[in-house]
């Protein structure tokens, strides 16, 4: 029987998702408890890579298992034994039965990162988001982050040496949208009256290249600075198209988009089947 798990992480303590052989990473968290747990050794499949220091709110991952324990309520009490074994930045939200032709990275069909920016310091935002102090142009940065939308090669936006098979990626949504901390709202703050604005960017995608969200979101800082125009930004994506259509090779790209922002502003908010 198939399992899919429902679970968050913080990614400060953790080299990425993927177990690795000499740093602790979340999937290598996890199988550890599960296996432990089912009293055999047990692999668990995420629903994909996540660097070192970034965060999911929203991930998925399965295991396969026929252990009688797990039939029926018994998840839920297994959900409970797991969240007890797994460390604080770990949390299982739930588990349920799937089909057995259900993958939880093959058959995912949309994915979402957001990642979030705050333009002056504060101590209670730092872990989580990105300080940036320069004056930004949330409108102009809409305006590019608007160009994203459709099926285009992100070549320049992917980390060198990736071993993606295609840069083609198809974008749902991506913009700019402000919002006011929990800590703050809870406190009476709102953000007509705050002059520390906060800011997440948002992404949905069919896939994501390696390090992309995080050139796309440091590109579109470069726009909200004046460094870079929006009509600039639009061609960003054709120039490397036709680059790559005229040279018949690939070219290292990455350097024609901005630097990539920092990972721990980053999460992996949702993933859809």
């Amino acid at each position: 029987m198939r399992y899919f798990i429902t679970l968050s992480y913080d990614g400060s303590a953790f080299h990425g998702w993927q177990i690795q052989p000499n740093a602790p990473s979340v999937q290598g968290c996890i199988e550890h408890a599960v296996s432990t747990l089912l009293g055999s050794p047990t692999a668990v499949t995420g629903a994909g890579r996540t660097d070192t220091g970034v965060n999911a709110s929203g991930y998925v991952a399965h295991f396969d298992s026929d252990n009688p324990s797990l039939a029926g309520s018994g998840a839920e009490q297994f959900r409970y034994k797991l969240n007890a074994m797994l460390p604080k930045d770990i949390v299982v939200h739930s588990i349920r039965e799937a089909g057995e032709d259900l993958h939880a990275r093959f058959s995912a069909t949309r994915r979402e990162y957001t990642y979030f920016l705050h333009t002056k310091k504060d101590p209670f935002a730092r872990n989580h988001s990105w300080l940036c102090t320069f004056p930004l142009d949330f409108d102009k940065m809409n305006q590019a982050a608007a160009l994203l939308a459709g099926t285009h090669d992100f070549s320049c936006f992917q980390k060198l040496g990736s071993d993606a098979k295609t840069p083609i990626c198809t974008v749902y949504e991506a913009f700019w949208e402000q919002y006011i901390p929990s800590e703050k709202a809870v406190m009476g703050g709102d953000a007509a009256s705050d002059d520390t604005q906060y800011w997440y960017f948002r992404v949905s995608a069919d896939r994501f290249l390696r390090n992309m969200v995080r050139a796309l979101v440091g590109t579109l800082v470069e726009v909200g600075r004046g460094k870079r125009s929006v009509e600039d930004f639009a061609k960003l994506v054709r120039e490397v198209e036709t680059s790559s259509e005229t040279s018949g090779t690939q070219i290292p790209a990455r350097s024609l988009a901005g630097e990539s922002v920092p990972g721990y502003a980053l999460f992996l908010s949702a993933v859809k089947y």
